[in-house]
């Protein structure tokens, strides 16, 4: 009887565990309905299969439950070439007609999450395991969303001419709790960093943002984080940060408070005529790394363990264009590479252009022959 009633305690306990857990993730604010999403302009995982989807063209991020709960230890080798003459045949159109415009790895499943916009903009979104993709419905979904405050107006223009609402979510990631957001708000600091804790609430901290940029030789605010990351350095919390024409910018995280205005420490500058696409961190051997694709060069490999130990700041130009400055880092052989995830712990998962224009989604077999 006592075992009987040990047992009874116990699966109690571990239900009434799962359901509080679930409460907390899956909140009253989660409807089951068809969203109106615009573009999805950049993907993460949260917790218990929630998918954060940045939607640019509403400046809304729609938390998406994909009911994608099954662990998966070791996730299927990935090789899918012609991905996109793959994916576009499904939509029945042509390559040139769609574009990925990011990847996301769930980390319970292993499935490659994939945002695609056709031409017109008009977002899909595609799961892909081993060798197989699938379409994900958009529809009939159980999803909660927020929408930026202070966003750019839609009909927003930059000196040039380009539209701005499209920068107000750069990308995001999900840490501790909250929906991390890099991009442009209407306000005069422009470039922002926005957390939201989730569950959505109507509270939405935001910190404008400055740096040193050392391949323009000036300090910038109006310019939004490109690609970022979180990790912890030499005990303390930092957003992790790279910008166009190639600044790798450090913000202690407890300094982005609501309202303040945060000058970041430039420690790295990998040269100009690039822009940043994809970052992630990587460990082997307890080292840990930071790995960076680019649209103009290899994809940079960075040991934590040389931005840990620079102390300075990069706060004068460098000496010529395409110089690089700061924390050492290798250009791994690796080119083309357009967007980039963890698939787990040894392997990394990425979409890759190959000489021939076609896209390729592979994944490393090890990360050795990366990590050296």
């Amino acid at each position: 009887m006592k075992k009987t009633c040990l047992f009874f305690a116990f699966g109690l306990a571990v239900a009434l565990l799962l359901a509080f857990t679930s409460r907390s993730h899956k909140s009253d604010d989660f409807v089951t309905g068809s969203p109106e999403i615009k573009s999805i302009t950049s993907l993460a995982f949260g917790p218990d299969g929630i998918l954060f989807l940045g939607d640019s063209r509403s400046a809304t991020v729609f938390a998406m439950d994909t009911k994608d709960v099954g662990t998966v230890e070791k996730a299927a080798a990935i090789e899918i070439k012609n991905i996109d003459q793959k994916i576009a045949s499904l939509l029945g159109t042509k390559p040139e007609n769609i574009a990925i415009q990011d990847i996301a790895v769930n980390p319970l499943s292993k499935k490659v999450y994939c945002a695609v916009h056709y031409s017109d903009g008009t977002p899909v979104l595609f799961t892909i395991e081993g060798d197989k993709i699938n379409p994900v419905p958009l529809k009939d979904i159980t999803y909660s969303s927020v929408a930026l405050n202070d966003a750019p107006a839609a009909d927003a223009k930059n000196k040039w001419g380009q539209p701005l609402r499209i920068s107000s979510i750069s990308d995001l990631q999900y840490a501790d709790g909250k929906v991390m957001i890099s991009g442009l708000s209407n306000q005069e600091f422009s470039s922002t960093f926005r957390s939201i804790s989730f569950p959505f609430t109507n509270k939405q901290d935001e910190a404008s943002l400055e740096i040193y940029h050392a391949a323009h030789g000036q300090y910038e605010t109006t310019s939004p984080i490109k690609t970022f990351t979180t990790a912890q350095i030499n005990g303390k919390k930092y957003l992790i940060a790279s910008y166009t024409c190639t600044p790798l910018v450090l913000f202690p995280l407890e300094d982005l408070k609501p309202g303040t205005h945060v000058k970041g420490r430039t420690v790295a500058e990998m040269g100009s005529g690039n822009q940043p696409l994809d970052m992630i961190i990587m460990t082997k051997e307890g080292k840990t790394y930071l790995v960076m694709a680019n649209s103009n060069r290899p994809v940079f490999r960075v040991n934590f363990k040389n931005i840990e130990t620079f102390e300075g700041s990069l706060t004068t130009p460098v000496a010529e264009n395409f110089a690089t400055e700061g924390v050492k880092f290798v250009s791994m052989p690796l080119t083309n590479v357009l967007q980039l995830d963890k698939l787990d712990e040894n392997r990394m998962v990425m979409v890759q252009r190959k000489t021939d224009g076609a896209l390729d989604l592979w994944s490393t077999d090890k990360a050795e022959w990366l990590l050296k």
